[in-house]
C-alpha cells in the first residue's frame, strides 16, 4: 500500500488523540513529525500529551516539536472544560522520558516540505499558528506541499465558540487568514481541503462505537459506557491503549451531554485525519475562503464565497457531506486489530 508522508499539527485534545491513534494504526500513513499547537490546552501540555500518547501507542520514534506558546495576536485561550485539565479527559498518562525535538514546529513544517517537494501532506487539527509562522520562513509552502487538510471553520452551520466561529479558527484568526491568503495563488490541485463543523458535527461517536472497538481489539470486557455510570468510573478493558482512550472519551461524551447535544462526541479530528489519507471520504465544493478579523460579533468567522462574488479564484475545497456510518465502520476496522499488536514504548 502506498504511504502518505504526513506533517501532523495538533492541539491534543481528546479527538486529536484519536486522530493520532488512527494514523498510527494506518499502514498508508507515514508520520514524519508531530507539531504541538496551543489550543485545547497550553502548548507545553499539548507537547507532553503528544510525547506520552505516542509512547503508549508504541511509536516513541515519532518526533514531537514544540510550537508557539501564543497566537499571532493576543493571548492564548484554552478549553479545559471541553477536554479536561490536562487535555485528555479522565485519562492520566505517565510523563514521557523523551525530549522534544530541538527544531521548532514551524521549522519542522519547512524542513519536511522542502525535503520532499510535492509529496508531503500537512494535517492541522488545531489552530493554524505554526503553519502561519512556517509560511513566514518559506512562502513557497503552498507549492511545496502535496496537500493541506485543515480541521476548522463553519460555513452554513453555527459556530461552537461564538455563534459564527469555530474553535480552531477563533483561537488564532490572524493565522488562519494568513494561511488562506497564502494559498490564494496555489494551483487548483494544491488547494487546502477544509473540514468544517458543517461535516464534523455529523461525525457522532457513541458508546456503541467504543464497545465495537474493544471487540475488534479482543479487549475485555467490551464495556458499554453510559450516562448513568457513577462519577469517577474508569475503563476496565484490558488493552492499555483503549483503556486510556475510553477514559478520555468518557469525559468528552459527558461534555456533549451536559451541553444538550446528547451522550455522544463529535469526532472532528479523526475525520480530518481520514481525509488526509483519502479525500474521497467527503464530498467537497470549491470556494474562496476568508477570515473576519475585525467584526465585533463575527471575529474568527470563516466566510466562503461559493459563487465568485469577490472576483477572486477559489483557495479551498470545503467538505460539505460525508457518510458517518461508513467512517465509523472504517475507524473500528482500522484501529481495533492494530491495537492488539501495539507494544507501549
Amino acid at each position: 500500500m502506498p504511504t502518505a508522508p504526513l506533517i501532523v499539527d495538533v492541539d491534543t485534545g481528546i479527538d486529536d488523540a484519536l486522530a493520532l491513534l488512527y494514523l498510527v494504526a494506518s499502514p498508508d500513513a507515514e508520520i514524519l513529525t508531530v507539531a504541538s499547537t496551543g489550543g485545547n490546552v497550553p502548548t507545553a501540555q499539548v507537547a507532553a500529551n503528544n510525547l506520552a500518547w505516542l509512547d503508549l501507542c508504541g511509536r516513541p520514534d515519532i518526533e514531537v516539536t514544540l510550537g508557539s506558546a501564543v497566537p499571532l495576536v493576543g493571548d492564548l485561550r484554552t478549553t479545559e472544560d471541553t477536554h479536561g485539565p490536562q487535555g485528555l479527559g479522565h485519562a492520566v498518562l505517565p510523563v514521557s522520558s523523551r525530549p522534544l525535538a530541538e527544531r521548532s514546529a514551524a521549522q519542522a513544517w519547512v524542513d519536511e516540505a522542502r525535503s520532499r517537494p510535492g509529496e508531503v501532506t500537512g494535517l492541522v487539527t488545531g489552530p493554524l499558528t505554526n503553519l502561519a509562522l512556517a509560511l513566514r520562513i518559506e512562502p513557497e509552502l503552498p507549492r511545496l506541499l502535496r496537500r493541506l487538510v485543515i480541521m476548522g471553520g463553519a460555513f452554513n452551520h453555527p459556530g461552537n465558540t461564538t455563534p459564527k466561529s469555530e474553535w480552531n479558527i477563533s483561537v488564532d484568526p490572524e493565522a488562519a487568514k494568513a494561511v488562506f491568503d497564502a494559498f490564494s495563488d496555489a494551483p487548483a490541485d494544491r488547494r487546502p481541503l477544509v473540514c468544517p463543523l458543517d461535516v464534523t458535527e455529523t461525525i457522532e461517536m457513541r458508546p456503541e462505537h467504543l464497545r465495537r472497538l474493544a471487540v475488534a481489539a479482543g479487549s475485555e470486557p467490551a464495556e458499554l459506557i453510559t450516562a448513568q455510570d457513577p462519577p469517577g468510573t474508569r475503563s476496565r478493558t484490558s488493552n492499555p491503549v483503549l483503556r486510556t482512550l475510553f477514559d478520555a472519551i468518557r469525559f468528552y461524551l459527558h461534555f456533549h451531554d451536559d451541553h444538550g447535544q446528547g451522550f455522544l462526541a463529535h469526532m472532528h479530528d479523526p475525520f480530518a485525519a481520514a481525509l488526509a489519507l483519502d479525500p474521497t471520504w467527503a464530498r467537497t465544493r470549491p470556494a474562496t475562503v476568508d477570515v473576519e478579523l475585525d467584526g465585533t460579533l463575527t471575529r474568527g468567522c470563516t466566510v466562503a464565497d461559493w459563487h465568485g462574488m469577490w472576483g477572486r479564484d477559489p483557495n479551498a475545497e470545503i467538505a460539505v457531506a460525508a457518510d458517518p456510518d461508513a467512517f465509523f465502520d472504517h475507524l473500528v476496522e482500522r484501529i481495533g486489530p492494530a491495537v492488539r499488536h501495539i507494544t507501549p514504548g
